[in-house]
């Protein structure tokens, strides 16, 4: 469960996702559609949407078993899709 915040900092999201700061920003290189803002001190701020992909990304990694590449199409595939009503 996400809590109700406009902003995540990356510590939050580790603990959300349960994944550690250094695969964030790993995951965050590898695929686009997770970009952080960053503030003038270079800190990331995560928007709710970003922690929701990032969860996603855990999914299709650690669960699903998808490598970085299949993980990066089956999720540029589904952000294009409308949604299923």
């Amino acid at each position: 469960m996400i809590p109700e915040k406009l902003y995540f900092k990356i510590g939050e999201v580790c603990d959300l996702v349960g994944v550690q700061a250094h695969v964030l920003r790993y995951w965050e290189t590898e695929f686009p559609q997770l970009s952080p803002q960053k503030n003038r001190s270079g800190q990331r701020s995560y928007r709710r949407r970003d922690v929701e992909i990032s969860l996603r990304i855990k999914e299709l990694l650690y669960d699903d078993m998808f490598t970085i590449a299949g993980a990066r199409k089956k999720l540029q595939n589904e952000l294009r899709e409308p949604p299923k009503l």
